[in-house]
This record gives structure tokens, sequence and C-alpha cells, in this order.
């Protein structure tokens, strides 16, 4: 009887010896995978990376420190911008930079920046073990900053060349910037790591303030503003908001998010002196909820958070709205509030990875945030040399499921 329990038990583990070397390879496989994109790919100047369909990748904690490529969201679907390596098989929907905001009312965009080029970190960042390089060029930390800003106002020169742009920052910080049409507007607040989300709105309300002053002294044409970060890329004109959609005071991008559905990195408003009240007021009262009940979250979130407080609590407003990527127009606590689909209006490369199933060919605006400013970048220095904006946008439609280091 033990030799037949012993001669059972040979018979249940010898298939094991083959089986598991095989599971072994096969976890391998998945941990390693990597396929290359069509032959012609230029593969010299680009990793490649793959995952199928349109899901996300598994979280990658690692921080590149050049662009990775892989597969491009949303192929074969309808409206949507199609691939081979990093050239586009068709054409996004752009209008002519050269009329873009040329006639009409004109555009302004105004963001907040600042630079801690002199804390102990910053001196630090300096060393050469510190620098990050990408293509010819090697940056510090405050260098990096200062890259971005560059290429946030080279984008809009280029899509939008009569546009202004007004950098709002502390009176403390130092820096300069050599661009035409760029106006640097100190005021005065609290620009730490730990408040400047919150500082921002407090800008922006006082940046509103002084267009009310100048508004009863200038008579003609009218500006409208574009309050925005700096991590953007315009990629059309945006001007046509203005023209499009007569009847609103202020502008937000939103998504199919049910705890985060809105996004302030995006904000616009009309020039006119009722759209600055409304919009003034209206902010007013994101600044008095996220003061109240979000500052635990003032470093990161608490901005978005407390403007999605003030719109919930219009007991009229349906958020199941936010599920359609469709414009529409609600009133809200004395203001006539448009809301813009961010899949055309704030783009980003991991929402394009995900719910947005690619780029849709009316894209607009491209928002590097988080791990994507190297892309930024990289996308700048790519279209400068390509003069091609359908091609760079599938450069980062591919790279955008990486983080990187800049």
């Amino acid at each position: 009887m033990k030799a037949c329990v012993g001669w059972r038990r040979f018979l249940f583990c010898f298939p094991l010896i083959f089986i598991l070397p095989h599971l072994f390879s096969v976890l391998e496989l998945h941990q390693n995978q990597a396929i290359t994109d069509s032959p012609k790919e230029n593969t010299k100047k680009f990793d490649v990376q793959n995952s199928s369909g349109d899901d996300a990748p598994k979280k990658i904690t690692k921080k590149f420190n050049h662009l990775v490529l892989g597969p491009a969201a949303g192929e074969g679907l309808p409206n949507r911008l199609q691939c081979q390596g990093v050239k586009a098989l068709n054409k996004t929907h752009f209008s002519n930079p050269s009329h873009a905001s040329s006639v009409g009312d004109g555009i302004a965009f105004v963001t907040v920046f600042t630079i801690y080029n002199n804390s102990p970190d910053a001196l630090a960042d300096g060393k050469p073990s510190n620098l990050v390089t990408v293509g010819n060029a090697s940056y510090s930390k405050p260098e990096r900053s200062m890259a971005i800003l560059n290429v946030f106002i080279n984008f809009i020169q280029v899509r939008m060349p009569q546009s202004n742009v007004i950098i709002l920052t502390d009176p403390e910080s130092d820096f300069s910037v050599h661009q035409n049409r760029v106006t640097v507007l100190p005021i005065q607040g609290e620009y730490s790591r730990d408040k400047l989300m919150l500082q921002r709105i407090r800008s922006y309300i006082t940046f509103l303030d002084i267009r009310l002053e100048k508004l009863s002294q200038e008579q003609g044409r009218i500006t409208h503003f574009i309050f925005s970060d700096s991590d953007i890329a315009v990629i059309d004109d945006l001007g046509q908001i203005f023209e499009k959609y007569q009847d609103f005071h202020v502008a937000f991008t939103f998504r199919n998010n049910k705890d985060q559905p809105l996004n302030s990195g995006f904000i616009a408003v009309r020039g006119t002196r009722d759209g600055i009240l409304r919009a003034r007021t209206f902010l007013q009262k994101v600044l008095e909820i996220y003061s109240s009940k979000y500052m635990k979250a003032s470093r990161m979130l608490g901005d978005q958070l407390a403007l999605f407080w003030v719109i919930k609590s219009n007991a009229s407003f349906d958020a199941k709205r936010f599920s359609k990527a469709q414009a529409f127009i609600k009133e809200i606590g004395g203001a006539s509030v448009l809301f813009l689909p961010c899949a055309t209006y704030n783009w980003t490369p991991p929402e394009g990875a995900g719910q947005f199933h690619g780029m849709p060919l009316d894209v607009k605006v491209v928002h590097f945030k988080g791990s994507r400013k190297r892309l930024m970048v990289e996308a700048w220095n790519y279209f400068s040399s390509s003069a091609d904006i359908s091609d760079m946008l599938c450069l980062i439609l591919k790279s955008g499921r990486t983080k990187y280091d800049f």
C-alpha cells in the first residue's frame, strides 16, 4: 500500500517538472515583453515599449531620462489621431496660425509662475550630478522650470501669434523672460510650495481687480483672458471659444471623473466688465470654500475640490453631464459658466491612454501635468525641427504613457 502511495505521488508530481519552468518563462515574458513598432520607425532615437489595447500599463515607478514610445491609443477609432511610428496618417483639424486671433477681440494668457532659485535645494540642483539633459541642453531644477515656461510661450506665439502672455509672480522671484508680447506682473502673496495653489486663485482675483480698474480707462478692443498652468501647449486657436459661445462669463474644463471632474489648469474669462465682475465673484467663492474646507489639500488639488464643491452645491446641477464630452452652459452663483470637455481643451497624456481613447482630431490644448514635463520640451524640440504639428502629436500620444525625470 505504501509503495502505491509513493507511486501516486510520483505520477502527480512528474508533470510539474515540465509545467513549472514553462510557467516561470511566461511570467518573465509578461514582465519584460517589448515589441518594436514598424521596421521603418527610428528606434535609435526612442525606446519602444509595448502594451496591448488602449488600457493603461501597470504602474511603473521608474522615471525615464529619454522618450519611450508605446502604442498609440485610439487606433482604428473614428475622429482619433492615427499614427505609424511618429508619423500622422490623418491630420488634426487646425486653423491657420497666420489668421488665429488676428481679428475681433484680443486674447491674453495669464499664468502664475515663481522660481525657487535662492533656496539651498536650488543651489544643490546646479551640481553636474543633478543636471537633466534634453537634446543638446542640460538643466538644473530652476532652469527646468524656466524651460517649461519658455516652451509654453513658444507654443502660444506659434499657434496664436497675436496673443499676449501675462506672468503673475512673487515680487521676490528672480527671473526674466526675453520674448515679445510677454509681461511679468508682480503680485504680493504667499508663493511657498505648500500654498501656491491657494495663492494662484488669489493672484487671479487680484489680476481681475486690476483689469476692472483699467477697463474704465480703456476704450475699444476687448481682451479676453485664459488663465492656465504653464505646462500646457496651445495647439490651436482658442479665440474661437469666445466667438462660438457668446453667452458665458467664465469657462472650466471637465472630464468623466466622479470625485475630481474639473481641472483648474484652464479657465477662460470673458473680458467685458460684466464677464470680469461675475468671474471674479465666482472665483472669490471658490477661494472661500478652499480656505474653509480644503486647506489640508492646499499643496495639490484643493482648488479643484473647492471648484467642484461650488458647482455641485447648485441644486439644479446634474453632475451626470460630465460623463459626455460635450460642451454645455449652466447658470451658477450668478455667473453663466461654460463647461468644455478636457478631451479637446485640456487633453493629458495619461487620460489620452485611458478614458479619452486616444487624441481627438480637434484637440486644442495638451496639458503635460505630473511627470510629463520632459515630454513637453521634447515635443517642442521635435516640432521645431519638423514643423509638422500632427507628427508632433503622434510623438506625444505614443510617449505619454511613461513618466519622465524632468
